[in-house]
């Protein structure tokens, strides 16, 4: 098969990914979807119960819809708050169930690594005319398949940020897993019986610890015991609450939630803990910062972001920014130190790109380890990068989306 008759496979098949199919075919071109999971969504399965701060307008793609649209499917009403699971059956599954892309996705299979056919990483000569080799794992064991491009789109939920302070695990971090949980476990749900009446310390300043606390608070109106601690890196909460003015209307009530929660003395909140030693013993987990020790716990839930696991690109030719592990273009705009989600600019196939010509990497992974990213603004990289696609990485300049100071932001 010539390599222009290959198709582009798609790392993931969140909503990210799935839209990303949604405009290859648009444009004629195939793509092949990887999903590890057992169905589309799944690192949104993970955080199911999770309300989202934008409305359904800024979490559904105009074409995708378009598709959607054309086998009866009914758009979720615009102005209303899906959380997870409603993002999920109202608009991911009914993707990955389209009569358009169903035929292209392939669960179960994992992405082992990707490569060039016959080129390892120091080999140049012939590399762009060569096809993408992918391995993956899947049903029928290990097999390698063979692309034109690749587009990765897995997400970083799955590699979450350690709470230790210096950028890697705290001491006693990995030997007291068992009583850590990452991000926002389903403290009302399925992870109840593991929180009610336990001492629980919430770890992290972003709307992840947000949620985390706010589920904790309504636990401990029903399991009396339970005793919320929170532990945030800066010398203040403020940063953290916003305020009523916050143009999205959900996350700003949030803050405020917390904040009467800290009044009415619901939440114990401890500053300046930048965190280096987890400690076990008979009465619980012990916390160091320092000379700081916290109050003895049972249970930790830390909510410190999330990094992307580059492991399966090592054979490719990736420019990455050490610091924020984004692509090199891309990084001084997405910059938490200089910028929230409102101030990030356009962006699209001219900022992702990377030296393996037609590689891209979309979506939060294209993020690396910033907490700046919307949802909707993945959907913009993914026009970008298909129009560069399709005209052999002549980048497009149109501007189509306008952002508000922030939407659904992963700030953690």
């Amino acid at each position: 098969m010539e390599k222009h008759q290959l198709p582009i496979a798609i790392i993931g098949a969140g909503p990210v990914g799935l839209v990303t199919a949604a405009h290859l075919l648009a444009k004629g071109m195939t793509p092949l979807i990887f999903e590890s999971g057992s169905k589309a969504g799944a690192n949104v399965e993970l955080w199911a119960h999770v309300k989202m701060f934008s409305p359904w307008q800024s979490n559904v793609d105009g074409l995708a819809a378009q598709l959607l649209s054309a086998e009866g499917w009914i758009s979720p009403p615009e102005n209303e708050y899906p959380n997870g699971r409603q993002l999920l059956d109202g608009f991911v599954q009914p993707l990955a169930n389209s009569a358009q892309i169903h035929s292209h996705l392939r669960l179960n299979t994992r992405v082992l690594a990707a490569t060039r056919f016959g080129h390892d990483a120091m080999k140049t000569q012939g590399r762009s005319q060569a096809p993408f080799l992918l391995r993956v794992a899947g049903p029928a064991g290990n097999e390698d398949v063979l692309a034109c491009a690749v587009i990765d789109a897995s997400g970083t939920y799955q590699t979450p940020n350690w709470m230790g302070a210096h950028g890697i695990p705290a001491l006693g971090e990995a030997e007291h897993a068992a009583h850590i949980a990452y991000s926002t476990p389903a403290v009302l749900g399925r992870d109840r019986n593991r929180y009610a009446n336990k001492r629980v310390l919430v770890v992290g300043g972003g709307h992840s610890a947000l949620n985390a606390l706010q589920d904790m608070v309504r636990l401990a109106q029903d399991a009396s015991q339970t005793k919320v601690l929170w532990a945030i890196r800066g010398d203040s909460a403020e940063g953290s609450l916003g305020s009523a003015n916050d143009p999205l209307e959900q996350r700003g009530k949030l803050g405020l939630r917390i904040r009467q929660f800290l009044d009415e003395g619901r939440i114990e909140l401890f500053t300046n803990v930048a965190i280096d030693q987890v400690i076990g013993n008979s009465k619980g987990l012990t916390v160091k910062a320092g000379e700081q020790v916290l109050p003895t716990i049972d249970e930790l839930i830390v909510a410190t972001g999330f990094r992307p696991d580059l492991s399966v690109l090592t054979e490719l030719r990736t420019a990455v920014d050490p610091a924020t592990q984004s692509a090199m273009l891309l990084a001084p705009l997405i910059d938490p130190n200089q910028h929230s989600c409102g101030t990030v600019r356009l962006h699209g196939a001219e900022e992702l790109v990377h030296p393996e010509e037609n590689f891209f990497i979309v979506g939060m992974k294209s993020y690396g380890r910033a907490p700046t990213f919307l949802l909707k603004t993945g959907y913009e990289q993914v026009r970008s990068v298909v129009e560069a696609l399709e005209h052999s990485l002549n980048v497009t300049k149109r501007a189509e989306l306008t952002l508000p100071e922030s939407d659904l932001c992963n700030v953690d």
